[in-house]
């Protein structure tokens, strides 16, 4: 172990040499590149934070929304089981059934009660997808901004070494590995962004999969208690 760790101090030595030695331009690519990674790297730990919670409370949402009989009885709790985007999909329907009771004293017009539902299921997955963009940037951006470094770096060493006049690898070999510092910060950058987006986004898309079901069994229970308060189906005409 002991060895390990020296090993390790002694290659985080030399790259910090390496670092230090680059030349301006190399050393701008960089801070650019630890911008971008710090940045995507924030992004990854919120929205797995994010994503793992409503995971989580969608199931508690779900079971405690398929044990209930009417609307009503879970209107009440719905708060608890926030950030799950099933609350806010429920709480949209709540809010044009309250509306149509409040008119008419009856629900007349589901199609209504599940347009509700479409627009807050859209903005749920809006928020949830909010900053995993910059994700795709991170991971198509980074690669060539450490290719650019690198590129210039090495015009830089062959430059010096046409006015040096030494034509060996020795002359030309520190600049060079100098130069390619730069390509693997890019790609140090660039790889985790490109897994953890398209892991979020495989969530996301399980999620709205999800929201689209919950409005089924949402639409379900809401016409079972329009047929409980007029046992003659209100919803002929709506279906018309």
């Amino acid at each position: 172990m002991h060895l390990f760790s020296v090993l390790l101090l002694w290659v985080g030595g030399e790259i910090v040499d390496l670092v230090l030695q680059t030349g301006p331009v190399a050393k701008t690519a960089l801070l650019l590149l630890i911008a971008f990674s710090v940045l995507s790297w924030a992004v990854i730990l919120s929205k797995w934070r994010l994503i793992k919670r409503a995971r989580a409370q969608s199931e508690r949402f779900a079971r405690a929304f398929r044990k209930a009989q009417r609307l009503q009885d879970i209107a009440p709790v719905a708060d608890q089981f926030r950030p799950s985007p099933l609350v806010g999909i429920f709480e949209g329907a709540i809010a044009e059934f309250k509306r149509q009771m409040g008119t008419t004293g009856g629900i007349h017009n589901l199609p209504a009660i599940q347009r509700a539902m479409q627009v807050a299921s859209s903005e749920e997955i809006t928020r949830l997808e909010r900053n995993v963009t910059w994700l795709a940037i991170t991971g198509a951006v980074t690669p060539f901004i450490g290719l650019f470094g690198t590129v210039w770096g090495i015009i830089d060493a062959f430059h010096g070494l046409g006015t040096a006049g030494a034509a060996t690898l020795r002359a030309v070999a520190p600049g060079i590995s100098e130069a390619l510092i730069t390509t693997a910060a890019g790609l140090a950058a660039a790889i985790p962004a490109v897994i953890a987006y398209n892991l979020i986004v495989g969530s996301i898309r399980e999620m709205a999969a999800r929201n689209d079901d919950f409005t089924l069994e949402m639409l379900s229970l809401v016409e079972r208690q329009a047929f409980e308060l007029h046992p003659t189906p209100p919803l002929t005409e709506a279906r018309r």
